[in-house]
């Protein structure tokens, strides 16, 4: 049996593949940020035996295999964006509940980001100079956007707008997306962000003045255009921001 031309035990195996991945990742997510080895015995030794499966995680993880297979089929992307998911959903949670991106993590996605950028600049047609250059533009525009934010917002606020996490992670994700997905993350982020923090604010569980993590909408914001074309992004965006007008 097929599913869009894919044998459907390939959406199985990728589903297990994610299902292994979930659970491994929040033993990252627990070494990462103590710097701490994550190739280590003590996966088998101690986190397995006083562990409970992170069933939620792991789902998720499945889950979005899964739809990646269908919608991009068995390709360069699918490898590419099957290495970014998991550190991506890595960056959210430590973010969330430490309020920070470790430098180890964002690295390994830059390292990852750079090697499929040539891998994808090697086996395009014409050597693919275009694929190099829309990457490299990415990572520029991505880190750009969010480190002028930074030093505007805090030359105008005295303190500290956005984390420096939160800029190198946009860089190393530009060299995964390109720039013009780039400035649709950036703006949906930001989208995400206000919306979540009105609902935040209204529900009177946090004061205007403390720190709302932005990790996480960076997070939510990448997810998006791995499966949905820009040209319908663009379009979208533009519905939303002239409501419906456009």
């Amino acid at each position: 049996m097929y599913i869009n031309d894919i044998h459907i035990l390939t959406y199985v195996v990728a589903g297990i593949i994610g299902l292994l991945v979930g659970q491994f990742i929040d033993w990252c997510n627990i070494r990462m940020p103590e710097y701490k080895k994550i190739f280590s015995k003590d996966f088998f030794k101690e986190y397995l035996k006083n562990t409970k499966p992170k069933y939620l995680l792991m789902v998720i993880i499945a889950v979005l295999y899964i739809s990646l297979l269908y919608f991009k089929g068995i390709t360069i992307d699918t490898l590419k964006f099957m290495l970014l998911i998991p550190m991506l959903l890595s960056a959210f949670i430590i973010d969330l509940k430490l309020q920070i991106i470790p430098n180890r993590l964002t690295l390994t996605i830059f390292e990852t980001g750079l090697v499929f950028t040539f891998i994808e600049t090697l086996v395009a047609p014409n050597f693919g100079i275009s694929i190099f250059v829309d990457s490299i533009l990415g990572m520029l525009v991505g880190g750009g956007i969010f480190l002028l934010i930074t030093l505007i917002g805090g030359a105008i606020a005295g303190k500290e707008a956005m984390g420096f996490g939160d800029v190198k992670l946009m860089g190393a994700l530009g060299l995964f997306f390109g720039w013009i997905n780039m400035i649709l993350i950036s703006v949906m982020s930001f989208l995400f962000a206000a919306v979540v923090s009105i609902v935040i604010l209204i529900a009177r569980r946090k004061k205007f003045s403390e720190y709302i993590p932005f990790g996480p909408f960076i997070v939510v914001a990448s997810l998006i255009p791995i499966f949905i074309e820009t040209t319908d992004l663009i379009y979208v965006l533009l519905k939303i921001f002239s409501l419906g007008t456009y």
